[in-house]
């Protein structure tokens, strides 16, 4: 992309309605708009970064055997009713209704509707485990939105939904989808560490909060060292033996973490002072096991291994996708901008191009931009230098790829990596590689 073209409304001050970090980037660097209270659009760039991590949460789904499908935003108020959860879920839920007098409801979640769906098309508990999900927008009508995309009404939510045969079967799905968080988040380039929780409004009694360290986060957090040493994440894990699962559960859970609202001062005594570190967080994902809450309650049941009907037991897993833009950036900025880890970057890199019109200049990021237009934004713009280095550290660029006439006439350009303000001057071929790759 051209940024002479670009729909791309950067801002010069801080605007005043944002009041924490991640809110002020965002507005600055033009990646969302509001339109209403707690309620954004999303620009080109905010939508690219929107996107990437949506893929990799799907991605690290798809690879633990999860199905991808996609269920309206409205719901109709009987599925809730049949729960019990319609009355019991509170003024957060947006109620809605048609011109048929029919009682409708804005999705805050989907444990109903899902179990719903499954309930008119599995009979036998062979047809199961089966484990769905879906990235879809969601409204919970917050009495006080603030905070940017951290705390909004509408967001962009993964939720996935377990259906086993009995409790063993359901805490293997609920390990799976462990597995798939770590390597999620490891993936988004952001330390995650997860946390047993209350379940809330949803239910059920086993449940973990996965918590994005941040100096900025809303909670306090306290956990052991370990979880700064855990490069084999991404060690391949066989989702099909159980016996490998819960090693690898295990190897995540025993270390000690804890929220401020859980901390549990004799188990961090007995933990050795060089292995306690201290923190903030903000919650980017919560999974959940739940058992039989939702198929009793709605009824929902399949034919077991004795002819009996069983209630297949459930868990649901969560991953606020737009909420994550706000907590990386929280987690990765300084004063200059954003920090954007390559895997949700919306474009790798910027190519600065210092003096266009320049022949030697234009022709460098003329073949760099028909090579790789797809994965930089090119600034093409007729504005001093100073102007597209800020923008390009406020957009938060992995790497800058600095074209001037001294390099352009050497036929090398200036490499910059975002992260830690290096520069390195290199002859094109090799910046190319660094990069894009070979």
């Amino acid at each position: 992309m051209r940024l002479s073209r670009a729909f791309q409304p950067t801002l010069k001050e801080n605007p005043a309605e944002a009041q924490i970090v991640s809110h002020r980037l965002m507005l600055r660097a033009g990646l969302v708009r509001q339109t209403a209270s707690g309620i954004y659009a999303w620009l080109p760039a905010g939508l690219r970064v929107l996107r990437n991590i949506a893929q990799i949460v799907r991605e690290e789904q798809d690879r633990v055997g999860a199905q991808e499908v996609l269920m309206p935003t409205l719901q109709s108020a009987e599925l809730w009713k049949r729960s019990g959860r319609y009355d019991a879920y509170g003024p957060e839920m947006l109620r809605l209704v048609d011109r048929h007098e029919r009682d409708l409801l804005y999705g805050p979640t989907n444990e109903e509707m899902i179990t719903d769906i499954l309930g008119s098309s599995v009979r036998s508990y062979k047809d199961l485990p089966q484990t769905l999900y879906q990235i879809q927008w969601k409204f919970r009508d917050e009495v006080r939105p603030r905070f940017g995309v951290m705390r909004g009404r509408e967001f962009l939510m993964k939720d996935a939904y377990s259906f086993d045969v009995d409790y063993d079967g359901a805490v293997q799905s609920y390990r799976r989808m462990m597995l798939a968080y770590m390597r999620t988040f490891r993936r988004l380039g952001v330390a995650a560490i997860p946390m047993v929780a209350d379940t809330g409004p949803i239910g059920g009694d086993l449940s973990h909060e996965f918590i994005i360290l941040a100096p900025t986060g809303e909670s306090g957090v306290f956990f052991d060292a370990g979880y700064e040493e855990m490069d084999w994440v991404g060690e391949a894990v066989d989702v099909e033996d159980p016996a490998a699962l819960a090693a690898f559960y295990d190897r995540v859970t025993t270390l000690y973490a804890a929220t401020d609202e859980k901390h549990d001062i004799s188990a961090w005594d007995a933990l050795a002072p060089d292995r306690r570190r201290e923190g903030r967080g903000i919650e980017v994902g919560h999974i959940f096991y739940f058992g039989t809450k939702y198929t009793k309650s709605m009824d929902i049941s399949v034919a077991g291994p004795d002819g009996a009907a069983l209630h297949p037991e459930m868990g649901s897993y969560g991953i606020g996708v737009s909420r994550l833009v706000g907590a990386i950036i929280e987690a990765s900025h300084d004063e200059a901008g954003i920090k954007w880890p390559v895997g949700v970057a919306p474009w790798k890199a910027a190519l600065l191009n210092l003096k266009p019109g320049d022949a030697a200049c234009d022709a460098i990021c003329n073949d760099i931009y028909a090579r790789h237009g797809e994965d930089l934004l090119y600034d093409d713009r007729p504005d001093r230098a100073g102007v597209k280095f800020a923008d390009a550290d406020l957009m938060g660029h992995p790497f800058q790829l600095i074209v001037g006439p001294r390099g352009a006439a050497a036929g090398t350009v200036e490499l910059k990596r975002r992260a830690d303000g290096t520069r390195e001057e290199l002859p094109l071929a090799e910046a190319l590689a660094r990069v894009f790759g070979a």
